[in-house]
């Protein structure tokens, strides 16, 4: 063919080249000989718009032969074959596989997990978020005999598969998803990469082993994806997707059967699938028939091999109690494991000891009694019991009911008990606990890695007649139970609620030998109905049980207001008026001891969850709470009054009132996967209050954890349409407890180390608690979130946390945040802002006002606008004080020199005078008198009698002194005044 293409394309440009050509082609066939039917195989060519196709023969090798045979047209494209056929090429006939083969007819399928079939890959995505990259490169599906495993680390693993249908066809795949802390999604891309309704492409959590799931598919080219990503964020590992028994419908036909693979046989032509071997048998691949094991050797169902079989063991057998009999005598019975692998002929083998012996009946369980025929049955509705006979509640009281299990005769009925492998053999075992009287126990295991289950299932919860019904009730039920833990190993005993067996969550842990020892836990949900205990000896596989004497013992199990439950004591209840009946006490009442009356309790307390009996029911609210209307909860309306060096400050939070939502610094895994914790905060409110919220949006169950403050775990991711997967949320706030300043109160501190202060005003502090607790918290959690005035913080959610406590806590169990807003301030008064007074303009004086610096204060009172009145300026102030002043001015200078002059003469006369009297000779002229007499004015009289002018008496003053340096003062005679007299 390629040497007629040659000369077809190239013998228009050379004729040499054509002469050539024959010769060259007798040469190629000379040296290549004649294709046989063993060295080429038939295909078909793609369909013509007709739905026409050729048979054509391709070499297995090419340029080995010559001489493949013509093309010859081919069946229509719509043509298949049934199932349990193959289309013959040869004949283009079908017909029917022979015995050690199947097949689907249409359709191929892959049930060996050996290798990856061919078509299937698998391969890990590596993340990058941000700065952070997480290699991926490992994180792929695994084969694993039988069936084909998924990644169980924090990558995304794909594995894919790419068809070509010629019409309208289908997949369907048996797969088993046990753990919650994977996705796992199935989606199909066409030719134009359209998905798969995005609805239907997350596999639902597994409710038995394995689950089937079908998805029809389009004609044309279709790329199968299964895809898993964990999200396990801890040190436990997650329990991997498993896939199995893939079949693909719609090829329209196919060529060949395919041979059973071992452990499976089909002894008929025409198989349309094989039969898988029984117990104690094996079979090779393309068996017709299944061979039994030898004496010494077992196998399981559908084994391909037999083993040989061990010496038995004391762990190879186990315990039980026969049911009481009419005697009340129960008989002690051993019994092997089943199946049994083990031989007992073999040397060092452990025989079963021998049953039979009598042994005394344990009383039945409370609420039950013994009928005649020695069974416990129930005690009716309105009766009581402690075990042995059933008694009618007084009047005035109400039965407890619920179920309470601390005998173990025979396994309760609504319990049950199952084996779970890790690594998902065959086992046949049901049976992973087993009765022993006083105690329920764990039996030995085929592998020290299975987990053996034990689950407790109930309809529903009812609140007793005695407590109202609240929203704000926290508690539906509560679950109690007593056990014990031996190990010589890495054991680990799980505790697990949730909806089903397959759909839980696990509650709390225990790791090694634990000492007997009770544990209790909340209900809050009536979806929250199924619980399950799981003991697994080791995490680490192992085909050998090296720790088959390790065990779990559980000695009670005792749960509350459960529908349909039985009563082991009456309690006292509120009477109505005119009947017996019981009636809920009213909101905020209790009931008085042995009397059935309802008394208020005191104002601003709340009624305990428990049974309302005595004044110690009423609880008192904290600091600045209040009770509400059903008198179930404090609360707070956002508004604080405090009392603060003499003066009142008055807080509104009601900013802060919505959900609001923060987070933790990132953190990483072992493999660099990124992860935070958030956190949910609804600070305060009403009843009608918007609740603070975090989800699990990675399971079907779509838990959603509702409070105060809760904190849920968030992996940053691009699959199932979501920026972000958030996982394994808690409350870590259900109940506010006080709003105080103190760093202290109810035994919860506030780190006030960790959050330095800052100004003159104290810090408001919300305390909350979590009435849930675990193992490492065996009082709750707590929760104190400290408000500080930032006016500078704009943001709602400025909140952080303590600098040695990247996480919020220290511990797990006391978390401390500091939220810093301006809506955290006290609100504003008077005593916020002074006034400022503006100069007189233009006979305008304005007074504005503004708020005092730095302010500590938000909202409240406003400033009050700019006051505006009338003035006199300064321009005639300023005359008005000038003229004042210069006239003043010049009366003071008057005054000055006219005392000044007066003080002058009054010292010239005492120096006159003086010298006159140190004179003998008094050689002065004579004189009328010279001296001044007692009450006289000298100055007075000379100006009197000279009868000057004021001008003149100024001129006077002006006069030239002598050169003795005094002035010259006129004497007058008494005659000379007589006369100027007259």
């Amino acid at each position: 063919m390629f040497l007629r293409h040659v000369l077809f394309t190239a013998g228009t440009q050379s004729v040499s080249v054509i002469f050539l050509l024959p010769l060259l082609l007798l040469t190629v066939a000379a040296e290549l000989p004649s294709c046989k039917e063993s060295d080429y195989h038939f295909e078909y060519t793609d369909c013509d718009v007709l739905g026409s196709r050729w048979r054509v023969a391709i070499p297995n090798k090419p340029e080995t032969c010559t001489g493949l045979p013509d093309p010859v047209k081919g069946t229509q494209c719509t043509f298949t074959c049934n199932e349990g056929e193959f289309l013959d090429m040869r004949t283009q006939e079908c017909q029917k596989c022979v015995a050690g083969t199947y097949s689907l007819g249409t359709g191929v399928a892959f049930d060996e997990w050996d290798s990856f079939p061919t078509g299937f890959i698998s391969h890990g995505i590596n993340v990058n978020f941000g700065d952070t990259y997480t290699n991926c490169s490992n994180s792929t599906w695994i084969p694993k005999g039988d069936y084909v495993a998924s990644n169980t680390d924090e990558c995304t693993s794909t594995l894919s598969y790419a068809v070509s249908l010629k019409k309208p066809g289908s997949v369907s795949f048996q797969y088993f998803y046990p753990d919650s802390n994977i996705f796992f999604e199935f989606y199909v891309q066409n030719d134009q990469c359209q998905s798969t309704d995005s609805q239907r492409r997350w596999m639902k959590i597994s409710e038995s082993d394995w689950d089937t799931h079908y998805v029809e598919l389009s004609s044309g080219n279709n790329v199968l994806y299964w895809r898993t990503t964990g999200f396990t964020l801890a040190a436990n590992t997650a329990k991997p997707v498993l896939l199995k028994n893939i079949s693909i419908l719609g090829v329209s036909y196919t060529s060949e059967c395919f041979h059973c693979k071992p452990g499976t046989y089909s002894d008929k032509p025409g198989a349309a699938r094989c039969i898988p071997c029984a117990a104690n048998s094996y079979s090779n691949k393309g068996a017709t028939a299944c061979q039994p094991c030898e004496a010494d050797k077992y196998s399981g169902i559908g084994s391909g091999t037999c083993l040989q079989r061990p010496p038995c063991k004391a762990t190879d057998y186990f315990y039980t109690h026969t049911p009481c009999d009419s005697s009340g005598q129960t008989q002690l019975m051993y019994k092997w494991i089943e199946p049994k692998i083990c031989s007992e002929s073999v040397e060092e083998a452990v025989q079963l000891p021998a049953s039979g012996e009598m042994v005394a009946c344990t009383s039945c369980n409370p609420g039950f009694f013994s009928s005649n025929t020695s069974t416990c049955e129930p005690c009716p509705h309105g009766f009581y019991s402690n075990g042995t006979e059933c008694s009618e509640c007084p009047a005035g009281t109400e039965p407890v009911v619920g179920f309470e299990y601390k005998w173990w005769n025979k396994m309760p009925g609504n319990m049950r008990s199952s084996v779970f492998s890790s690594e998902y053999s065959s086992t046949e075992r049901s049976t992973g606990w087993e009765v022993a009287g006083e105690y329920i126990y764990t039996t030995p295991s085929d592998q020290d890695s299975d987990y053996m289950l034990l689950t407790l299932t109930v309809p529903g919860y009812s609140q007793p007649h005695s407590l109202t019904e609240d929203k704000e009730r926290v508690a539906l039920s509560r679950i109690t139970f007593v056990f014990e833990t031996k190990c010589t190993a890495d054991c680990k005993l799980y505790f697990m609620a949730g909806q089903n067996e397959w759909n839980n969550v696990n509650v709390e842990s225990w790791s090694g030998t634990t000492g007997k020892q009770s544990y209790s836990y909340l209900i809050k949900s009536n979806n929250t109905v199924s619980f399950t205990w799981g003991f697994q000896r080791t995490a680490a596989f192992n085909m050998k049980n090296e720790y088959s004497s390790d065990l779990a013992k559980i000695y009670l199990v005792h749960i509350t207001n459960v529908i349909g439950g039985v009563a082991s004591e009456c309690r006292q209840c509120a009477l109505a008026d005119s009947a017996s009946a019981c009636v809920p006490c009213p909101s905020g009442h209790y009931m008085l001891n042995g009397t059935g009356v309802c008394i208020s309790c005191p104002s601003n307390t709340i009624i305990r969850p428990e049974q309302p009996v005595g004044k110690e029911a009423c609880i008192p609210c904290g600091p600045n709470t209040y009770s509400n209307e059903g008198r179930s909860a404090c609360m707070s309306d956002c508004t604080l009054a405090l009392h603060l060096k003499g003066e009142t400050l008055h807080y509104d939070f009601s900013p802060l009132a919505n959900a609001t939502g923060f987070q933790s610094s990132p953190r990483f895994t072992s493999k660099g996967l990124q992860y935070i914790h958030h956190f949910s905060v609804a600070l305060c409110g009403t009843e009608n209050r918007v609740l603070a919220s975090c989800v699990d949006n990675v399971t079907e169950s779509k838990r959603d954890v509702k409070g105060y403050i809760c904190q849920s775990t968030v992996v940053p991711s691009e699959i199932r349409g979501q920026s972000v997967v958030s996982s394994q949320p808690f409350s870590i706030g259900d109940t506010l407890i006080g709003v105080s300043t103190d760093h202290k109160f109810d035994d919860i501190s506030s780190l006030d180390g960790d959050f330095p202060v800052e100004s003159e005003l104290p810090d408001v502090i919300f305390y909350y608690r979590s009435r849930e607790t675990t193992q490492a918290c065996k009082n709750g959690r707590s929760t104190s979130i400290r408000l500080r005035c930032d006016p500078t913080v704009t943001l709602k959610d400025h909140v952080s946390l303590p600098s040695k406590c990247s996480e919020g806590t220290c511990d797990g169990c006391s978390f401390h945040f500091l939220w810093r807003s301006q809506h955290a301030c006290p609100l504003c008064s008077e005593r916020n802002y002074k006034e400022i007074v503006s100069a007189c303009i233009q006979g305008i004086q304005r007074t504005t006002y503004v708020w005092q610096q730095p302010l500590r204060c938000t909202g409240g009172v406003s400033l009050p606008s700019q006051q505006i009145s009338a003035c006199v300026t300064l321009d005639f102030w300023l005359k008005f004080g000038v003229s004042i002043g210069t006239v003043a001015a010049i009366l003071l200078i008057t005054l000055i020199c006219y005392f000044w002059k007066r003080t002058r003469k009054l010292q010239y006369k005492y120096s006159k005078l003086m010298m006159t009297a140190g004179d003998k000779e008094c050689e002065l002229p004579a004189a009328d008198s010279c001296a001044i007499m007692e009450g006289e004015d000298a100055e007075d009289d000379l100006i009197y009698l000279s009868k000057k002018s004021f001008f003149t008496k100024i001129k006077s003053y002006s006069r030239e002194r002598t050169s003795d340096g005094f002035d010259s003062v006129p004497l007058k005679s008494s005659a000379a005044q007589e006369m100027e007299m007259n």
